[in-house]
Parts: C-alpha cells; structure tokens; sequence
C-alpha cells in the first residue's frame, strides 16, 4: 500500500489554527468516546493503538484509567502530533506515550513503533476523514493481536433525528472535510467474515454516532 501524504497536507492545513483548540470546540459534539473507553475492558498492562490520535485526547485518558498500559499513537498530520505531544506532556505521560506520524492505510507498526501488534485498537471519529476508510479497517486487522479488539466511534446515519438537524450536521461537518460513512456497519460484518472476527455494532444518542467493535477470537 501506498501512502498518501497529500491527505497529511490537506490535514494540517484544516487543523494548523485548531489544534490547540480541538478538544474544547469538539467536545459538544463528538459524543461517544468516553464509552468507548469504558468498554475497553483490557489487561492492565495491554497495548493499545489509536489510528488518527488527534491530540491526544484519548490516549491520556485511557492512560490514566490503565496506569500500565502501553500507548501508541499515529497521525498523519504533523500539526495534530505536535499538539498531541503538548498535551501529553501537560499530562505527565510523554514518556508513557509513543508518537509516530504515519498513513492510516500504509504503515509498518514495527518500523514504525517498534511493535507489530496490539491488544486494542481505536478509531475516533477519523474513519469519517479518512478517504480510504475500508483500507485503513483492513490494515487495522493485520496488526489486532490474538483475543483483540478493534474499537470505533463515528458519525453515524442520523436517520433518527430531526431532519433539519441531520441536515445541518452534515453540512458543517462538510466544512472539515467529514464525511459519515452509512455503510460502516456493512463493512465491519464483511471484514470480519473475511479475517474470522466478530463484529458489533451499535447505535448511539438515536443514530447521531455509531459504537462498534471487531473481535479478534483468542489463539
């Protein structure tokens, strides 16, 4: 697989002015994440991955809840993981958290973060971003450990809300180059009967996000 870093350049030119301000503009409407950290459910010393980490946000989060955990994060925006590595360090965790720039779709976990597989993995709120979004499910796959899970938070349909309400989330999250995914949920079954995973998936706040994991049965 190809990288594609025109997406990284796309990426920061979005974020550049925002990334110090992500969290507390996004926090009102990115609903969801605190549960998928709730289900995480993992060993206390597990490996976790976040695709697209963003800021950080997450990966600290789930640090303080699993004290042993080893955390990795990849982006492809060099403006987000500087601003990840700001706040893990407010955080006290930057030595906890390993930080890479790398394609969702096209990375080498182990030249990259010095390990090839992890016990969790964590999309939030990036498949909507990521143009190839199967790609990077399908390359997620290659590295879940025996007994892992992948987990995903996104936008979902928001056939159950308001129209005018879907219709206006839509067009503001057009504006950031976001686009929910309606057949995620199709998707995940077809991978997973493809690997041999379980996949679950869940609506969330009446179809404004979608919850779902791939399970990955143990060895």
């Amino acid at each position: 697989m190809k990288a594609d870093f025109r997406h990284g350049e796309l990426m920061d030119r979005v974020y550049r002015h925002q990334a110090a301000i992500y969290d507390l503009t996004r926090k009102y409407y990115l609903l969801g994440r605190d549960r998928l950290i709730d289900d995480l459910e993992m060993a206390p010393d597990a490996a976790i991955l976040e695709i697209a980490c963003g800021t950080g946000r997450n990966l600290i989060r789930i640090g303080r809840r699993y004290p042993e955990a080893q955390l990795y994060g990849v982006d492809i925006s060099g403006a987000m993981l500087r601003q990840a590595s700001k706040n893990s360090s407010h955080a006290a965790m930057n030595w906890r958290i390993r930080l890479a720039k790398a394609d969702a779709c096209a990375f080498d976990p182990q030249m990259t973060l010095k390990r090839a597989q992890f016990d969790r993995i964590v999309f939030s709120y990036c498949l909507s971003m990521i143009p190839d979004w199967q790609g990077a499910l399908e390359h997620a796959v290659t590295m879940l450990a025996p007994g892992g899970r992948i987990h995903i938070v996104d936008f979902g349909a928001q056939d159950r809300l308001p129209r005018w309400f879907g219709g206006g989330i839509r067009w503001w999250l057009s504006k950031f180059h976001v686009a929910p995914r309606p057949d995620l949920g199709d998707a995940l079954h077809r991978i997973a009967a493809a690997h041999g995973l379980q996949a679950e998936t869940r609506s969330h706040c009446r179809g404004y996000a979608v919850i779902a994991t791939l399970r990955r049965p143990a060895a």
